[in-house]
């Protein structure tokens, strides 16, 4: 699963602290060149807020300091891996849970797994895993619906009418995730409108918090985020709620009900997932769209092997395997943004990376963004190049990276459906065009995101 956890500094921060709490012990890690702490209480935290981002912390580290650098929490050290080299090192057999579900719940105040022990973790991790690869093939047709809504929107547009990307892969992105993680209920605009009000309050604060006080400090922006995040529970087990008296089993949380969960971890599963999958979703998208806007020649390759591949036809649910050059773009899409710049594990054994032992129960962070745009991994890695991945090199350091292969996160999965769908809907019927003169900065927080709205224009295919 997907290693592609954080990525802002509250996650890690959070998992730091409760591996603290879980774990207060003196031990430490020696020999790992690294940050001395600038305070005793907070170790290197005020370092990471003035970067901005851990992103931004983590690349300074590692240029100072080589691919195996350590900084400070409070008076225990955190080591962070920033090499393809180092990553296939690390000895870390913890794969009964998806670091990005660990923090995200820790965040929200949730619990990890089924509180049982690794076999509970496992068969929730499946049972997760499973109920978002079935909604996808129950409800494809509705991904083929929403994305044609889109494409048709775009096409009645004069072709010099700028398109706001971010805000209508938002868009997007809610109408699918609701809609097959939670049922026909999002239809609804209205329903969608509401969803998307506490979404984005609970976002906001998950993706550029930082553990620094400031949420606390403020009683007004504290009652918003606690008031979005207790109405969004309270939606979500009322759909449950409704889905189970109806005994329907199409969509996600029609899976989950038909487990041993609890009412309790349905609802967080179902919230793990719309917050999730809606921000990964819409930010693949949006990128995705921006870069091939960027380049024609890729957009004509996409298109010769939709024409080849599809002819005629619609994408179908059997047929995006044998898309391999729309898989590049995606990859490389992923690669270019950052788009899960930073992962965590807690240390379950004892590890070793070259000739530093890294303790049982020692955070490490692995610094994806670092590694995505590594000189000696990739060649041109500031270039959005999808021809990149035709190279088995290139396939692998991605696969071992988490984001392609067994371990890919069940959320971009499902983000890579619907961006498949997209992409191929919009090159087989308009052309994708750069605005002039603008430049799509990138904010490395939780997922990338575009530091501002960003614009394209389409023209119609002859």
């Amino acid at each position: 699963m997907l290693d592609f956890a954080i990525f802002a500094v509250t996650f890690v921060i959070i998992l730091v602290g409760a591996v603290l709490y879980l774990y207060p012990s003196s031990r430490r890690v020696s020999g790992v060149p690294g940050l001395y702490p600038t305070d005793e209480k907070d170790g290197n935290l005020q370092d990471i807020v003035n970067k901005g981002s851990l992103h931004e912390f983590l690349v300074g580290l590692h240029q100072e300091f080589g691919s195996v650098a350590s900084f400070w929490f409070g008076g225990r050290p955190v080591v962070s891996l920033g090499s393809v080299n180092h990553l296939q090192q690390h000895i870390n057999p913890n794969h009964t849970t998806d670091s990005f579900e660990t923090m995200l719940k820790s965040l929200l105040g949730y619990q990890s797994g089924m509180g049982g022990g690794a076999n509970e973790s496992v068969m929730r991790k499946k049972l997760y895993e499973s109920a978002i690869s079935n909604s996808l093939k129950n409800n494809f047709s509705t991904i083929l619906q929403v994305v044609e809504e889109l494409v048709g929107k775009w096409s009645s547009f004069p072709e010099a009418q700028h398109i706001p990307l971010c805000s209508h892969m938002l868009g997007l992105a809610l109408k699918t995730v609701t809609q097959l993680g939670l049922g026909e209920r999002f239809r609804d605009d209205a329903k969608v409108i509401s969803f998307r009000k506490n979404h984005d309050a609970i976002w906001s604060e998950v993706g550029k918090g930082y553990m620094d006080g400031s949420l606390e400090k403020s009683s007004s922006r504290k009652a918003h985020y606690e008031t979005a995040l207790s109405e969004m529970e309270s939606m979500l087990l009322s759909v449950a709620k409704e889905r189970k008296a109806q005994r329907k089993q199409s969509v996600f949380v029609d899976a989950l009900l038909q487990s041993s969960l609890t009412e309790r971890q349905i609802m967080e599963d179902c919230m793990v997932f719309t917050l999730a999958g809606c921000v990964i979703t819409a930010n693949l998208c949006i990128w995705a769209v921006h870069f091939l806007s960027t380049s024609e020649e890729a957009q004509d390759n996409l298109y010769q092997e939709l024409q080849d591949v599809l002819g005629s036809d619609p994408v179908s649910l059997d047929k995006i395997p044998h898309l391999r050059y729309c898989q590049q773009v995606l990859n490389e899409t992923v690669r270019t943004a950052k788009l899960t710049p930073v992962a965590a594990r807690l240390q379950e054994v004892e590890g070793k990376v070259d000739q530093h032992v890294i303790p049982k129960e020692t955070l490490v962070i692995y610094a994806l963004g670092v590694v995505l745009q590594d000189a000696d991994t990739w060649s041109a890695p500031y270039r959005f190049d999808p021809a990149r991945f035709e190279e088995d090199s290139a396939r692998k350091s991605f696969c071992l990276l988490g984001f392609s292969g067994n371990q890919t996160c069940p959320e971009l999965r499902f983000a890579y459906t619907v961006a498949t769908v997209l992409v191929s809907t919009l090159v087989r019927r308009l052309k994708l065009h750069q605005l002039q003169g603008q430049v799509a900065e990138v904010r490395s927080e939780l997922v990338s995101s575009p530091k501002e709205e960003t614009w394209i224009t389409v023209s119609r295919r002859s």
